[in-house]
């Protein structure tokens, strides 16, 4: 490997359960803090696995000059702490980080805003704290103003912005100000699906124009299509490092469950969450196999804790190797869905329309959410097979068809 960009060596982090920050104490609260729990001190430096959770354990990598590395993983699997620690938002607890370059990182919507000054003023700002003079800014400015898209609200404190446009101001700054290092969460999820391929666009440009990228999503099509280079992180450790393909592959293999049901755990805070989802076939019978030509039935089980407006239920399909097929909402063929939802228990069926498909496995996702706006709950839920039955498509010369649809193409002669 040429040069590196990045290079991580043995990197940990350890949280302490329900612990708060210190800042957010007078000397006063721990002097009587100390004297009320003398013994407090002493316990915590002890690693019981009760008191403490390991965010990250032992991670090591090096990230090439010019290369775009996608970082995947659940939920908790430390990806957002590694993508702070790269950022100096936070320290490790052990381990040590190099990094050869200016690092520009989109984490959080607003990270490193000032919400008192304008959107101008924040500009400035961020480009002077990545070390940039101010002729450099005024030379990437109007770039930056063109992509967000936001010129007249330019002298608006960015306290009054929607997170939408937040993000498109954070973006625009992240990626025009031309860091060596672009660190980008998932935080692309806030934008509309137009400013999503925006950005993915204008990664694809910082990536080709020699920076490094480090991109956290779980969009494994996204990540497929950016990032030649995938990092799989699983509890905090590397379980798998290598081509985006295989990676990708063996994550959603590992990730979701090849039955025909799955039950979530209560969230007692979140507005809406997925209870359960169940694959059906036309009987209504449980099952996770379905000849070529029949359309799996899944059934969506979800609770609303409080009135929403403007949501709706969303099923994702992806290929084998995290292509994105196709999404499918209850608010695509029924826009009266997108009012009011009242609390309650809800359940929906949809069948889904792969009748093309091939032989293969495929992936199910669930998300809940207002779109462009806030998702409540997504769910990387079950696998589905789509069987050989021996007829259409099989060939005893040469096998069966490839490539991910089975089509039946009318042919004539003359």
């Amino acid at each position: 490997m040429m040069g590196y960009r990045i290079k991580v060596e043995n990197i940990s982090k350890r949280y302490k359960l329900g612990a708060r920050s210190a800042s957010y104490q007078t000397i006063r609260e721990r002097i009587m803090d100390s004297l009320t729990r003398p013994s407090r001190g002493l316990h915590q430096q002890r690693d019981t696995g009760e008191d403490f959770i390991w965010a990250l354990r032992d991670v090591n990598f090096d990230v090439a000059h010019g290369e775009a590395v996608g970082i995947i993983g659940r939920n908790g699997a430390g990806k957002s702490t590694l993508l702070k620690i790269l950022a100096r938002i936070t320290r490790p607890t052990q381990g040590s980080v190099r990094l050869r370059g200016r690092v520009g990182s989109l984490l959080e919507v607003g990270t490193g805003f000032h919400p008192e000054l304008t959107g101008r003023e924040n500009i400035y700002l961020n480009g002077a704290i990545l070390g940039m003079t101010r002729v450099e800014i005024k030379a990437r400015f109007d770039a930056i103003v063109d992509f967000a898209e936001i010129e007249q609200f330019l002298d608006t404190p960015v306290k009054r912005y929607s997170s939408g446009m937040y993000m498109r101001l954070a973006f625009a700054v992240a990626a025009h100000l031309e860091p060596e290092i672009l660190l980008v969460d998932e935080v692309l999820a806030v934008g509309d699906h137009a400013f999503q391929k925006k950005c993915l666009g204008k990664m694809g440009e910082v990536a080709e124009g020699g920076r490094t990228v480090l991109f956290v999503s779980h969009n494994m099509g996204a990540i497929n299509q950016l990032c030649p280079r995938s990092i799989w992180l699983e509890r905090g450790s590397v379980r798998d490092d290598g081509q985006s393909a295989t990676v990708i592959g063996h994550y959603l293999a590992s990730n979701y469950r090849g039955e025909a049901s799955i039950k979530f755990k209560p969230k007692p805070d979140k507005v809406a969450q997925f209870l359960r989802v169940r694959l059906l076939d036309a009987s209504g019978r449980e099952t996770a196999e379905f000849p070529c030509g029949v359309s799996p039935q899944v059934e969506i089980g979800f609770e609303i804790k409080q009135a929403v407006t403007g949501a709706h239920v969303a099923c994702i399909v992806y290929s084998s190797s995290g292509t994105h097929l196709f999404s499918t909402a209850d608010d695509d063929m029924d826009p009266s869905r997108r009012g009011l939802r009242n609390p309650g228990e809800y359940t929906a069926r949809v069948s889904l329309p792969v009748e093309q498909l091939n032989v293969g496995t495929y992936h199910i996702a669930v998300g809940i959410g207002v779109p462009g706006i806030e998702v409540f709950d997504r769910q990387e839920a079950l696998s589905f097979s789509i069987i050989d039955t021996g007829d259409f498509g099989t060939m005893k010369e040469a096998g069966r068809r490839q490539g991910l649809l089975l089509v039946q193409a009318r042919w004539t002669y003359e």
